[in-house]
């Protein structure tokens, strides 16, 4: 399996458990307009620092008073927009826990619909691209879904994947990965697709479809593989 591990911590030290945060309130205080001249990927996060920095516990007042009381949830993909000092923040998280947040037709067609709204919101400065399920970021495309497809329907299923990533690579403002555990395939590519990543030291990542001699369908390892360093 081609699995590259995290980068190893350089020269910006360890990070804080809320590193994520900062920097996307960094990148919503330059403006909506604003984006990286390049791309840039964080060293890693030691994974329990990591999991104290992303999930509310109980208790946790100062956390949750980040959120707004409007919290837009679905089965597969919830959407926070983030207050006070983090306002114009959106978290996009991926809740898909019983398929290891493998894309299926209907996580795509939510990430689809909330890049679309997101994009025409004058209000949103930077995007935040998570997990909701500890240990994973995303396993790439839904395999159980897709054998159960028929061939006229892959081709369109792929293309839906395609266009999803490039919308995602196409917002105006800037957007963060924040990569816990697996990023494989088209989890890997959605990664590649936002302007920064952010990893866990249990981040994982690799296009496992090169050990079938193909190319991953989401396009990104074709026009980011400048963002994948040796």
């Amino acid at each position: 399996m081609a699995v590259a591990a995290s980068a190893a911590p350089g020269a910006l030290g360890t990070l804080q458990a809320s590193r994520a945060r900062l920097v996307a309130a960094c990148c919503a205080r330059l403006g909506p307009r604003w984006r990286l001249p390049g791309s840039w990927t964080c060293p890693r996060v030691d994974s329990t620092i990591w999991a104290r920095g992303w999930t509310p516990a109980a208790g946790g007042a100062a956390w949750q008073r980040g959120y707004s009381a409007e919290v837009k949830t679905e089965d597969e993909l919830r959407v926070r927009y983030l207050e006070e000092e983090n306002r114009g923040i959106v978290v996009l998280g991926i809740n898909r826990a019983y398929a290891k947040n493998s894309l299926s037709k209907n996580l795509i067609k939510m990430l689809s619909k909330a890049v679309d709204a997101l994009k025409s919101d004058k209000k949103v400065r930077t995007i935040i691209v998570r997990s909701e399920v500890p240990g994973i970021f995303c396993a790439g495309a839904d395999l159980k879904e897709r054998a159960k497809m028929s061939s006229s329907e892959v081709g369109p299923f792929v293309s839906k994947i395609r266009a999803m990533i490039n919308e995602i690579a196409n917002l105006p403002v800037p957007t963060i990965a924040a990569i816990d555990g697996l990023a494989l395939g088209g989890g890997l590519e959605l990664a590649l697709a936002c302007d920064i990543r952010v990893a866990a030291s249990s981040a994982k990542m690799g296009l496992v479809e090169t050990k079938l001699a193909i190319i991953p369908g989401g396009g990104t390892c074709c026009n980011e593989s400048g963002k994948i360093s040796n």
